[in-house]
């Protein structure tokens, strides 16, 4: 099994402690973000990573390594000084998924979701018609209008309650293949709100712990919270 690690971002709603540390290997409870999610991808029983990167690149690069103190393999997707957005880093990086479906993780969420879920759901995504399927979260106080009403596994954004994408999903490369609007740098929202409207986005309600660590004071929450996110 397989899995992206979105990580090329620059954290700039985060100044100034990404001035010379980039987002993903920022701490919580002493330990770096990205450290969580490999870890919890090694113990779910994935062996591939790929991690797209772009600013301070070589920090992340020298903080993960080859993966094997993780336990698994990982290699790198180097997009130059300018990050590709989501949807271009994986146009970028198609040829590294080899035409089979994995996990999409953002760096830069903390949670305690258990990663088994996105195991235990990936022989059925890959056997549907869906070509994205995301885990969704309560709405934070930061963005309380939420972004996909769920009924049953399918995803729309005409109907209420609705609520947040958590940055993590399994994806399909089709997705993003078969996108009319893809180029070169755009975010993988819009390849998502197309697979919508062909009705082919499906999705499931995750109701523990979930931070989006998009500001310093976030990042200072994340430090008080119980989390499971290392089991």
């Amino acid at each position: 099994m397989q899995a992206l690690i979105f990580a090329a971002g620059k954290g700039e709603r985060m100044r100034p402690l990404t001035d010379h540390t980039p987002k993903p290997l920022l701490q919580v409870n002493g330990r770096a973000l990205i450290d969580y999610h490999l870890e919890k991808l090694a113990e779910a029983g994935f062996t591939r990573v790929l991690i797209n990167l772009a600013y301070l690149a070589d920090t992340i690069e020298q903080h993960c390594g080859t993966g094997s103190r993780y336990g698994l393999h990982i290699d790198y997707s180097h997009e130059g000084p300018e990050p590709f957005e989501t949807g271009g880093a994986i146009h970028h990086a198609l040829p590294w998924f080899q035409d089979k479906a994995f996990a999409a993780i953002s760096a830069d969420v903390f949670t305690d979701l258990p990663f088994a879920q996105l195991t235990q759901a990936l022989t059925a995504f890959t056997q549907s018609d869906a070509l994205a399927h995301l885990w969704l979260v309560n709405n934070p106080a930061h963005h309380p209008a939420g972004d996909f009403h769920l009924q049953h596994t399918l995803l729309d954004r005409s109907h209420q309650p609705r609520l947040t994408y958590s940055g993590i999903s399994l994806l399909k490369p089709q997705l993003v293949e078969r996108f009319p609007d893809r180029r070169e740098r755009f975010p993988l929202r819009d390849a998502l709100f197309w697979a919508m409207q062909h009705q082919r986005l499906t999705g499931q309600h995750w109701p523990g712990m979930w931070s989006d660590v998009g500001t310093p004071e976030r990042l200072a929450r994340c430090q008080t919270l119980h989390t499971g996110a290392n089991h």
